[in-house]
């Protein structure tokens, strides 16, 4: 499906839109409702990478596919290592056999995990089998996917003796550990996260807890860049959001001041406002803590002809796609002066946004939502537009009604 996208003449936005929960947080608790059978989750995320975690931990069949749900790999090698008497493959796209998953399985196999390789050595599919894990020590780079060390952490309350998880070398995407250990403790386990330490302690049961997930900021950030595109006096209400928020994508709050965009937190909910005229200075932001809001972000200040100095996006290397290059490739087509290195992405301030360009998204659904807003200045063609269901199947639909025109076109 390629969709065309244009705004009608009057750009001024006044909605509410409620957004389905963080799929970060649904994907942790899912693991942990695993393990702890007590606990019930309201507001779980319908996103295709929930979907593939729950279908792979209900389904009683040995091989498990997840699609291109990065999260549900890790998490699932992880999971399914402490299941005594299982054996399951897990497996998924083509793209997600490219996804490196070597640390997080030398890491388990140091536990006395057994995982095969079923065909390149360090990458999925992969092949379990289940067993008690009694080691309460492992070590871990600090500096790879947040998603390796909150796999180890979600299923160490569970191993008999808990787990010391040692954090080697510098430590990124600290936030999204932040996230797991304030999880854990939600539902009563013992945990901390001291310099370079993670230490969980043993837990048997725990007693019922229901728990309603925050909704997904990641998912915020398209409305941010959808205001901070409108006139001024535009505004969205959307729920159901805490300022105390787990999410590291929640700076969204302070960075998109720099696009003239406040952001009111009332109870369960925000109001995003364009008061302001942007602010004609260079963005400079270390993403480290925050990559998955990247696209978002250039895009946005591209569709504002404002520069940006993006740094910390070593991760989005490894994603759906390469993200940095496809950022690079489809603002080039659109007319912007752009580099990237390994990590960082630089974005020259232009006046000119060419029109009716077709934007190839690359199987990942971060690509496709972060172009959409930019229809507010010029429209634009979204390709196999039916990738934002990974992470936010109702996104079309909310974009009709914020005023985005949608045609189907081949």
């Amino acid at each position: 499906m390629n969709l065309h996208l244009k705004t009608k003449e009057n750009k001024k936005i006044a909605s509410e839109i409620t957004i389905s929960g963080s799929k970060s947080e649904s994907n942790r608790l899912l693991i942990l409702q695993q393990l702890f059978p007590s606990i019930s989750i309201d507001n779980l995320s319908d996103s295709d990478d929930t979907h593939h975690l729950q279908e792979a931990l209900s389904s009683t069949n040995e091989i498990a596919d997840i699609g291109h749900a990065g999260t549900a790999m890790r998490f699932l090698t992880a999971f399914f290592s402490t299941q005594e008497g299982s054996v399951k493959i897990l497996q998924g796209s083509e793209r997600m056999h490219n996804r490196p998953i070597e640390i997080l399985v030398d890491a388990l196999r140091s536990l006395g995990a057994e995982i095969q390789y079923l065909e390149k050595e360090g990458y999925p599919p992969i092949r379990i089998i289940g067993k008690k894990l009694t080691k309460d020590k492992v070590s871990i780079n600090g500096n790879v996917s947040s998603q390796y060390i909150s796999a180890l952490m979600l299923i160490a309350s569970s191993l008999e003796n808990g787990l010391e998880i040692q954090l080697e070398g510098k430590i990124t995407s600290v936030p999204y550990i932040k996230m797991t250990l304030a999880l854990l403790h939600q539902i009563g386990i013992v945990a901390s996260f001291e310099g370079n330490i993670i230490s969980v302690e043993p837990k048997k049961d725990i007693q019922s807890k229901n728990i309603t997930v925050e909704s997904d900021w990641s998912s915020a950030s398209y409305f941010y860049s959808l205001i901070a595109l409108s006139e001024i006096g535009s505004s969205v209400k959307l729920s159901a959001y805490k300022q105390d928020s787990l999410q590291g994508d929640s700076c969204l709050a302070r960075i998109y001041k720099h696009f003239g965009v406040a952001t009111k937190f009332e109870e369960n909910s925000i109001t995003l406002t364009k008061e302001r005229k942007h602010n004609t200075e260079v963005l400079v932001e270390d993403l480290k803590n925050a990559p998955d809001i990247a696209q978002t972000i250039a895009v946005t200040s591209f569709g504002l002809g404002v520069a940006c100095e993006l740094t910390g996006l070593h991760t989005l290397k490894i994603k759906e796609t390469d993200r940095l290059e496809a950022l690079r490739e489809e603002l080039t087509n659109l007319g912007a002066e752009i580099e990237v290195t390994n990590e960082s992405l630089h974005l020259k301030a232009s006046e000119k946004i060419n029109e009716d360009v077709s934007i190839a998204t690359y199987n990942d659904h971060r690509m496709a939502m972060a172009f959409a807003p930019l229809a507010f200045k010029v429209p634009i063609t979204i390709l196999e537009a039916e990738v934002v269901t990974k992470s936010y199947r109702n996104f079309w639909n909310d974009m009709r009604e914020i005023g985005i025109e949608t045609e189907d076109v081949k």
